[in-house]
């Protein structure tokens, strides 16, 4: 294998571990994505037919593209931008396909500011339930959370809170902070979440959660639906931002790459299947639409929780539980855009992690003040679609359904049509009918269900 890296990866240190790599991988998929996101998309999209799509891409696109990022950074051994620019300079290629890991950055630093937000809510949460308990009746729960929405300064206090342990983890560097730190906050949520799913399944409907997250109808599907389970996908895993490739950088040459990606999916899945198990019995127990959207959690179950024994704990539980797996995906979010910013830039790890979260706390009001002073800004309300939406409606539209779909072509035409095969041979250990497999789904399939998920989401 050549070696095509420019310059030792950041602070001179990778993963101590192959378990450090992994837990770092599972830290980076296992975010409000899976716990918050997940149950919400899976009740707005009719249930198992939605779960169905949602594995199906997983396997078919997220899969091969995150194969693709791993191998790119363990043969670039940089950030994503530079990864892509050397691997292509060592291949005779244009070193303009850099603009991959760019758009990457980018799209995990727009993520990352209205993702903070929804931190800060967990963090506000996890702190309210312990100190005044859980409000009683709907009224008083839909009142907590308009008092709160409508608190810019309460919601920005527990933003930079939120940012700011993102960035205390982070510019202690890839052992120190990031590996250390996942260390205690993976095993943590994983107790945490079976605990909980243990509780509702025991108190609430288990048989309706089984039937609805399980039993699937084909009829609830269509083409947003189909494209919010691939979105979800991206969005959860974290495929086209950069995180994979630049984690993948840190990686000791021991360790596996096909393994990791296996062992990562598969706790990125069984951890959303499980929040599903800790969220659907106790809606339904309680005739709460599984459809309610993001208030699902900080509304319909706050109002659940509070009928059932026991609910004040479990509602502190699960908000706890969102804030780690928000911190373990902001973190790696974060890091990608340090590990661009610090090596294009030219500056130390703390400089860079100082600018990036400051920019990016800067950016996040924006999403704040939408829900308050702003929610009647509709900056896009020429539009059929967006006539209501607002600033973080709209980021979360662009960065779910465009630009990580974008980053994900981009990345399978670079690594498919660009690269010579024996790249992703090398760096996977793969050859044969696997590698064939790899380059054909890369070359066709997820190229293709992006398009067609895409065009189906834009004239529907």
């Amino acid at each position: 294998m050549a070696d095509v890296a420019t310059s030792p990866p950041p602070d001179e240190v990778g993963w101590r571990s192959r378990s450090g790599f992994v837990l770092a991988t599972v830290g980076s998929a296992v975010g409000i994505g899976s716990i918050w996101k997940f149950p919400y998309e899976v009740g707005a999209n009719g249930g198992g037919a939605f779960v169905v799509v949602y594995v199906a891409g997983l396997a078919l696109v997220v899969v091969p593209l995150m194969l693709a990022e791993f191998a790119l950074g363990r043969r670039g051994r940089a950030d994503a931008a530079t990864s892509i620019e050397a691997v292509a300079r060592a291949e005779g290629r244009s070193p303009r396909w850099a603009v991959v890991g760019v758009l990457g950055a980018t799209t995990a630093f727009l993520i990352l500011s209205f993702y903070a937000v929804i931190g800060g809510w967990t963090l506000a949460y996890t702190v309210d339930v312990l100190r005044k308990g859980l409000p009683s009746g709907s009224v008083a729960v839909t009142d907590r959370f308009d008092h709160f929405l409508g608190s810019p300064a309460r919601m920005v206090l527990f933003q930079a809170l939120f940012l700011a342990a993102v960035a205390l983890v982070v510019n202690r560097g890839v052992q120190r902070g990031i590996e250390r730190s996942m260390r205690v906050l993976m095993p943590l949520l994983a107790v945490l979440l079976v605990a909980l799913a243990g509780y509702s399944m025991s108190t609430g409907d288990a048989g309706e959660a089984l039937r609805f997250l399980f039993v699937p109808t084909i009829d609830d599907l269509d083409g947003r639906a189909v494209l919010d389970a691939l979105g979800l996908g991206f969005f959860s895993i974290g495929v086209g931002l950069g995180i994979l490739l630049t984690y993948a950088a840190y990686s000791p040459p021991a360790v596996g790459l096909r393994s990791a990606a296996v062992v990562s999916v598969a706790t990125d899945t069984a951890i959303s299947l499980l929040a599903g198990l800790a969220v659907f019995p106790v809606v339904f127990a309680n005739g709460i639409d599984p459809g309610s959207g993001p208030g699902l959690a900080f509304v319909s179950l706050p109002l659940a929780f509070d009928a059932m024994p026991g609910g004040r704990w479990a509602a502190a539980t699960f908000f706890a539980m969102l804030a780690i797996a928000a911190l373990g995906s902001a973190i790696s979010m974060l890091e990608a855009v340090v590990a661009v910013v610090g090596r294009r830039v030219g500056w130390g790890r703390r400089r860079a992690v100082v600018a990036a979260a400051c920019v990016c706390f800067v950016v996040g009001l924006a999403s704040v003040l939408s829900f308050n002073r702003w929610a009647d800004v509709h900056p896009l309300a020429m539009v059929g679609r967006y006539v209501d939406a607002t600033i973080f409606d709209l980021l979360d539209e662009v960065t779910s359904r465009l630009l990580l779909p974008l980053g994900g072509l981009v990345l399978a035409v670079f690594c498919a049509w660009v690269l010579p095969a024996r790249v992703l041979g090398a760096e996977l250990d793969l050859g044969g009918w696997p590698l064939v497999g790899l380059r054909l789904a890369l070359r066709f399939v997820a190229p293709g269900v992006i398009v067609a998920a895409t065009v189906a989401f834009l004239i529907g």
